[in-house]
């Protein structure tokens, strides 16, 4: 086991026969959808799964709901709930599945409440340092889209509508949900091609199909379960897998710039 900083008071540092893979992405980019594929795909091949994600704790979920309907605590008391969230899930949940050998799949895991946090102007060393509780996955990918615009389409054609704060409503980035919606994921975009190297996440781009993103998807997932590649082991998303859509950080970078930019 291997944890960013230091590991949870009375958890015991020893290795696991289970497989942590987060899928992370900004809102709207089909996370939720690929997960609930890759589970029905890993447990027809007869491995255990357990799925989460964030605001699912016993402990703190329920709070961290309320909270946002109120709209009454402050950016850094908001962190620290779904920090308190995370080590809840983390110590209860994940640990104990990933020592019975479980394969646990995790919609979003730290780097989305790191980026959430630094948009919103929290200071990017203390939210690492507040998340360095958090164990090292076995693989983290990252489900790009090309731009905020794609995103926002998605979300119209859905019919679902606009979330006050997937949209950033609290920033006042824009006249409507819409303009708020772009400008916010244009700097969540931006977050998380800074982390991509710091982390090592494996970039697969998630403009194309969701047929083709899944057959993706089950081809690295395969590697890890089989225990052929880990990021504990190789913390580089520049080493892309011959026959999955990776993007360099390079291009990602060159990519949201030019989001930014428009």
């Amino acid at each position: 086991m291997r944890f960013y900083g230091t590991a949870l008071p009375g958890v015991e540092v020893e290795p696991y026969p289970g497989k942590l893979i987060v899928i992370e992405g900004t809102d709207g980019v089909g996370r939720s959808t690929h997960i609930a594929l890759l589970r029905q795909w890993l447990e027809s091949r007869g491995h255990a799964v357990l799925d989460t994600g964030m605001t699912r704790s016993f402990l703190a979920g329920r709070g961290i709901k309320e909270a946002k309907q109120g709209h009454t605590l402050g950016r850094h008391t908001m962190q620290l709930f779904y920090a308190t969230d995370f080590a809840d899930r983390l110590e209860n949940e994940m640990l104990p599945a990933l020592r019975a050998g479980f394969v646990v799949l995790t919609d979003r895991y730290i780097y989305s409440a790191i980026a959430r946090a630094v948009v919103r102007g929290v200071d990017p060393q203390w939210i690492r340092t507040l998340y360095g509780i958090a164990l090292v996955p076995d693989a983290i990918l990252y489900l790009r889209i090309n731009s905020a615009e794609e995103l926002g389409s998605r979300i119209l054609s859905s019919g679902g509508g606009f979330d006050f704060w997937e949209s950033g409503m609290d920033l006042y980035l824009g006249e409507d949900f819409y303009d708020s919606f772009i400008a916010y994921q244009k700097r969540l975009l931006l977050e998380f091609d800074r982390m991509m190297g710091e982390y090592g996440f494996r970039v697969i781009d998630a403009s194309r199909p969701v047929r083709r993103v899944a057959a993706d998807l089950r081809r690295v997932v395969l590697r890890i379960v089989d225990g052929k590649t880990s990021s504990r082991e190789s913390n580089s998303s520049s080493s892309p897998e011959s026959d999955v859509a990776f993007e360099t950080p390079e291009q990602s970078k060159r990519v949201a710039e030019e989001n930014v930019r428009h």
